[in-house]
């Protein structure tokens, strides 16, 4: 009997070899985008020694599938081509034709809601719609397995999707009234301004999941490697007191009562299990040369004052990661600070602690940029609807540095503060043309224990307060919500933050 199984199971594999499906991988679709200067690579599966012949435009190379049923073949580096390509790939009596493709810049969009909030639901989409047609602007907006489904278990349709291979599922579109209602709107105000100045095509390539932590879009390895957060990969991460509080009671809600379910090591499958993003939806990416990355997450992560702490180790150590993967040390990565909330309807007293500690990353990497966006939160909402000055402001980042256009990337960063003559002084980087006060009123946000508002005036690009002792630090917009009201000549708000006086 045994014997005879076992023969069955040789004979079922070698059918199964014979008459393997060829395919590309899911990522390319028609009217995707590829990146420009870099070499074109594209990949699938098809059956074992096949030849697969693969042509995109003009050009065209052959290669052999490999015994693990995968091939790939490169294509030399293009120029930005507006002009709509084919490719065709073809092996044995199998053809597949992708129509539509362009030769550009892709960006990946990756973070929680905010990054995720769609442009249906954003302030100005109404007034937007009139510029949708956009065909050199191109998504691609995967849907995943358990989006929208808050304190309630899975279905079984939802848990049937909870594998690597099945989590993310999409295809590429071009910008119209109608593709660009349920695309991110930080991404698409983002692409939209590097497309007029560029006059380049530009995808975008959505991976944002609502109310993932960091911990999803890190790596295994990674996290494994580092011994102050390798606590985050041991045992059910239901259970697991390195990650969230938050995150884990919507992971018991979705999955925790589930006894037949896709699990490893680390527990049951989930958005918010640590690697699983990173994994299911990431990784088969670093394949694919992509221009740089926008990041707006934290919400997740800024409950606990033990996960604030962490953060800016937890966000370089992610930085570091996805640039030797996609082997581009210098790729830039670009993160939105969070907004303003009130303590009211939200957990956010540690929030003006979290803008700072991310205010402070700027300083710490290489090419990267943040946007501030605590001047358009909404008070009682942790998702303000104003997502167009956000991708705007991510888009400064973008086109100040990779693009060398010579515009001003940021509102007013803190410099330094000195103590002088009974007045703090606080002077700024990104000043453009002078410090002023967004709505024209006496200036608003400082303190010198974080809780206080002392009178404060401008001279020039300085702040000054007058103070008759030297204080120990000097605050600005440190509160949950706050009204702070100092900008540049750009009307570019400055960061919240904590900065000692010297």
């Amino acid at each position: 009997m045994r014997l005879a199984l076992l023969v069955f199971l040789v004979f079922s594999t070698s059918i199964t070899s014979v008459g393997a499906q060829l395919n590309v991988s899911e990522i390319f679709t028609d009217n995707m985008v590829l990146q420009r200067n870099k070499p074109i690579h594209l990949w699938g599966k098809g059956t074992p020694e096949a030849m697969v012949k693969v042509k995109l435009a003009d050009e065209s190379y052959k290669t052999r599938v490999r015994q693990d049923s995968t091939w790939n073949i490169f294509f030399e580096k293009q120029i930005a081509n507006s002009s709509p390509q084919s490719i065709i790939i073809e092996s044995e009596s199998q053809k597949i034709l992708l129509k539509n493709i362009l030769i550009g810049d892709v960006w990946l969009c990756i973070g929680q809601s905010n990054m995720e909030w769609p442009m249906a639901k954003e302030m100005y989409f109404e007034e937007e719609k009139e510029f949708a047609d956009q065909p050199l602007l191109r998504y691609y907006n995967p849907t995943y397995a358990g989006k929208g489904i808050f304190n309630k278990s899975f279905t079984d349709s939802v848990l049937k999707l909870l594998r690597k291979r099945d989590f993310y599922k999409g295809n590429w579109v071009e910008s119209d009234v109608n593709s660009i209602k349920q695309m991110s709107a930080v991404g698409y105000y983002f692409g939209k301004e590097l497309l007029e100045s560029e006059r380049i095509p530009i995808g975008l390539i959505n991976m944002s999941i609502g109310g993932a932590p960091i911990e999803t879009f890190i790596g295994h390895d990674a996290m494994a490697s580092n011994p102050r957060f390798s606590e985050k990969l041991k045992g059910n991460w239901l259970h697991n007191n390195a990650l969230p509080v938050w995150i884990r009671e919507r992971g018991q809600q979705n999955v925790g009562k589930i006894k037949v379910i896709h699990k490893d090591e680390l527990g049951p499958n989930h958005a918010f299990k640590p690697g699983f993003a990173y994994s299911a939806g990431l990784e088969p990416l670093f394949k694919m040369p992509i221009k740089g990355i926008i990041w707006y997450q934290g919400e997740s992560n800024a409950q606990e004052l033990e996960r604030v702490k962490e953060y800016t180790e937890l966000q370089k150590l992610m930085i570091k990661d996805y640039r030797k993967q996609w082997k581009q040390p210098k790729m830039p990565f670009y993160w939105v600070q969070l907004s303003s909330i009130d303590l009211t309807h939200y957990n956010s007293k540690y929030w003006p602690v979290f803008r700072n500690e991310q205010r402070i990353m700027i300083n710490e990497i290489a090419h990267g940029g943040m946007a501030v966006s605590s001047d358009i939160g909404a008070k009682n909402d942790v998702h303000p609807t104003n997502k167009r000055d956000v991708g705007q402001r991510l888009a400064r980042w973008a086109l100040h540095m990779p693009y060398g256009k010579k515009v001003v990337p940021s509102g007013p960063l803190p410099k330094e503060a000195t103590y002088k003559n009974g007045k703090v002084l606080i002077a700024f980087n990104y000043t453009a043309n002078g410090l002023k006060t967004s709505d024209n009123k006496v200036v608003r946000g400082f303190s010198m224990d974080g809780k206080h508002e002392v009178p404060t005036t401008l001279k020039g690009n300085t702040v000054e307060i007058r103070s008759r002792n030297k204080p120990e630090y000097v605050y600005y917009g440190w509160q949950p919500f706050t009204d702070a009201n100092l900008v540049n000549s750009e009307n570019l708000p400055a960061s919240t933050f904590r900065l000692e006086v010297n």
